[in-house]
């Protein structure tokens, strides 16, 4: 369900275009005096023309005499963020509305939840505000499924011949690209590979338990979501520890005892890194091209969720039972059993992602951010800040990092026309009341954001958040546990809307 007209008129707007910002339509609104900074870096005294969905011109030109004049001395524009692995909840409705006010203007759907897809519906019909949203297949799982009986939508293969016929029916379904996901065996996963390949579809996502990163990557992996697997490839102990892997047994939706049981192979490995192993597997990777989503502000709420402040002030825009979710699903998959030896394991081995993401980017590895929302205290928007915060924690710079959430989605989806601020590039811009290379944390500092052309400036972004907040509130807790599509990566949930096919 979306938020209603009556209910949040500011943010599902009667008429498009500039009537968030309020004034008559010109046709043009022009950016003056701006400080641009894109993937190509800093460039000051710009102005920027957009007309419709377009950006029509930049640098020192002249502004039609009947434009709309956004004043942007002392203020920094940079592209629209992206949040390249979401996974749509549908517990609150409003995850639109808050990646806009964030400026955050694409996202990518990992697990084709119903909430996703029926805001891409309202979003496209210029019904409602809100980001791009890329959405992909169901999860293609191997057999048992870690998802048995839990609800996200999730395919489970057994063989080769199941994993074609996942694609197809995926592609038939309009997929705008296969997931694939960690209990696939090596069969399934390049069946799976040869048969996107002819559909002409990408396929990314998890690299399975049984295949190694380097394989995955030399079949065409498009991304790499999340560091779980790297630690293997990159240990002067892989042989042995790949035959524990192959050990241990998980039940079909028993993802918390994967999760757990392999915590300490896992370890293992990350504390048998061989740095020479790990350049030739990044070499690797980068000359495959071969893009990797870090995400590490999920492994920070799994590898050290007692670090997460409660009394975060951007929880005033969720609802109780979003809350409720969140705290349940920590307590009972995240912290439940968990002794403080393994507390202190999984803290150093947050540490040790921090230093591979930086080993990765160091290595000419593309890095895009990825939050994997719908995961305990990730939030719409918000999240995408905090990965680039954790990116520069990580050792990438400010300008990578942006170049991570902006340049390299864009070419990652194929888009020509995004990720940079030039001539006839789409209008899905972000204006900085502050300077994000100089502190990365800078990119919360937002003034307005156009999103294709829609400019939402300052005041009708905090009647935005106000109307948000007033929605969370409004909004009785259920007194139970929340029940809705959740993460279909790390989050066990049962959920609505999604469906669940095994072959």
């Amino acid at each position: 369900m979306g938020i209603t007209r009556r209910t949040l008129l500011s943010i599902v707007p009667a008429a498009p275009l500039a009537s968030l910002a309020g004034g008559p339509v010109t046709g043009v609104t022009a950016i003056t005096g701006v400080t641009v900074i894109d993937a190509d870096g800093r460039r000051r005294g710009q102005t920027v023309l957009v007309r419709g969905d377009r950006i029509v011109d930049v640098g020192r030109v002249s502004v039609p005499h009947d434009a709309r004049v956004v004043d942007g001395r002392g203020k920094f524009l940079i592209p629209g963020l992206a949040d390249m692995h979401s996974h749509a909840t549908g517990i609150d409705p409003t995850d639109p509305e808050l990646y806009v006010v964030n400026g955050v203007t694409t996202t990518r759907e990992m697990s084709a939840n119903e909430p996703a897809r029926g805001w891409q519906r309202e979003i496209d019909s210029g019904n409602r505000i809100g980001p791009r949203w890329i959405i992909g297949s169901a999860i293609v799982d191997g057999a048992p499924s870690l998802w048995e009986g839990i609800g996200v939508p999730y395919v489970s293969v057994a063989n080769a011949a199941q994993a074609r016929a996942a694609v197809r029916e995926q592609a038939s379904a309009g997929a705008a690209f296969i997931k694939t996901y960690t209990r696939l065996n090596r069969e399934s996963f390049h069946a799976i590979a040869a048969e996107s390949h002819r559909a002409g579809l990408p396929f990314l996502g998890h690299v399975p338990d049984f295949v190694p990163v380097t394989e995955a990557a030399d079949a065409g992996l498009h991304t790499i979501e999340h560091l779980f697997e790297f630690w293997y490839d990159t240990s002067r102990d892989e042989a042995r520890l790949r035959r524990e892997i192959a050990r241990i047994k998980v039940a079909g939706g028993d993802y918390a005892g994967w999760f757990t049981g392999l915590h300490p192979v896992e370890y293992a490995a990350a504390r048998t890194y061989d740095r020479d192993k790990a350049a030739r597997v990044f070499e690797r990777l980068a000359r495959n091209g071969t893009r990797v989503t870090p995400t590490l502000t999920v492994h920070w709420t799994c590898d050290t969720p007692q670090d997460v402040p409660m009394d975060d002030p951007r929880f005033r825009y969720f609802s109780a039972d979003m809350i409720a979710y969140w705290k349940w699903a920590t307590d009972l998959f995240y912290l439940k059993g968990r002794t403080a030896k393994e507390s202190a394991e999984r803290r150093e081995l947050f540490t040790r992602r921090l230093h591979l993401a930086g080993e990765l980017a160091r290595a000419g590895v593309p890095l895009m951010t990825g939050t994997d929302l719908g995961t305990s205290y990730l939030m719409p928007g918000f999240s995408v800040h905090d990965e680039l915060k954790l990116l520069v924690r990580a050792g990438v710079t400010p300008l990578q990092a942006l170049r991570a959430a902006t340049l390299e989605p864009a070419r990652s989806l194929g888009r020509h026309d995004a990720g940079t601020i030039a001539r006839g590039k789409v209008a899905d811009l972000v204006l900085l009341d502050a300077d994000p290379l100089t502190d990365i944390s800078h990119t919360t500092k937002i003034n307005s954001v156009l999103v294709r052309g829609t400019l939402v400036d300052s005041a009708a972004r905090h009647r935005m958040l106000a109307d948000i907040e007033a929605a969370a509130r409004s909004r009785p807790a259920s007194g139970a546990v929340p029940v809705a599509a959740g993460c279909a990566c790390h989050s066990p949930r049962v959920a609505v809307g999604g469906s669940s096919t095994s072959r």
